[in-house]
């Protein structure tokens, strides 16, 4: 059991209706239903408010009701004509109430591809947004210190100017080490949608350097070049071909500038936590 950060979450336990009817899905490849010329989703990932990043007394009140309410009826308001269309679009609906804070990134697609790929006892919880660069300022230290609590997988996702989302699966909590020592497990993974399909990457068993936590650097891979690297101000990043993860360039280029960074943790329910 661990118990999360704070968030702006209260009131009582949400179940979705669609999470009594989740099946695992294949962990490589994604549904057909995703590939589909015809099928429609909003490939655009929601948009927090221009506002300022803290939630009014009224949202904490509320929980994300109302914020739910608006991703389901952006959604509906889209027609379509074929009957497996609209099942498929429904059920990227109500994956979306799983996030208990709007993303810059995830969208319907993304999210289906993430539970493909987590592990299996992440499938089906709810995500709990722990740090953001848009809510909680620009600063490696500050996203180290709200997973301090976290005792389990988290996923960090991370974007560049040119649109691509990328990011992995690191352990929390994330606690930087003074000497160069590698943290993680053959669970941990990265990713990319530079290619506009979504890909993963997991460990070649080449080596066992997973990932990176110090005081100036969160980096994920090694020999060669690091997957993905982050400097402490979050501003900008590097990322390469890697023994670790065999991975491609995860970004439009190696040098590139952050535009966004999300860390992501998990919880069975959002009264108490796993």
């Amino acid at each position: 059991m661990m118990s999360l950060l704070p968030t702006s979450i209260s009131g009582h336990e949400r179940t979705s209706p669609s999470s009594m009817n989740m099946k695992p899905l294949p962990p490589e490849s994604l549904p057909k239903r995703w590939r589909g010329n015809d099928f429609l989703w909003c490939d655009q990932p929601l948009e927090l408010s221009e506002e300022s990043g803290y939630e009014s007394e009224g949202e904490k009140r509320n929980g994300n009701s109302d914020n739910e309410q608006q991703i389901l009826q952006s959604y509906r308001s889209r027609d379509n004509s074929n009957g497996n269309e609209e099942t498929s679009t429904s059920d990227c609906i109500d994956s979306l109430c799983y996030l208990t804070e709007k993303s810059r990134f995830v969208s319907p697609k993304l999210f289906g591809f993430f539970q493909s790929s987590l592990p299996g006892t992440l499938r089906g919880c709810h995500w709990v947004l722990l740090y953001s660069t848009w809510k909680h300022g620009i600063s490696l230290r500050t996203l180290f210190r709200r997973s301090e609590n976290l005792q389990g997988p988290c996923l960090l996702i991370v974007g560049d100017m040119q649109g691509a989302v990328f990011g992995g699966l690191l352990n929390g909590p994330l606690r930087p080490t003074e000497k160069r020592k590698y943290q993680g497990t053959n669970q941990t993974f990265v990713f990319t949608t530079i290619s506009g399909e979504p890909r993963l990457f997991r460990p070649t068993g080449a080596n066992r350097y997973y990932y990176l936590c110090l005081n100036n650097c969160l980096a994920f891979g090694g020999g060669g070049n690091f997957a993905l690297c982050l400097d402490e101000d979050l501003l900008h990043g590097t990322s390469g071909l890697c023994e670790t993860f065999g991975n491609s360039c995860l970004a439009h280029s190696p040098d590139f500038e952050l535009k966004n960074v999300e860390l992501w943790g998990f919880t069975h329910s959002l009264g108490r936590s796993t």
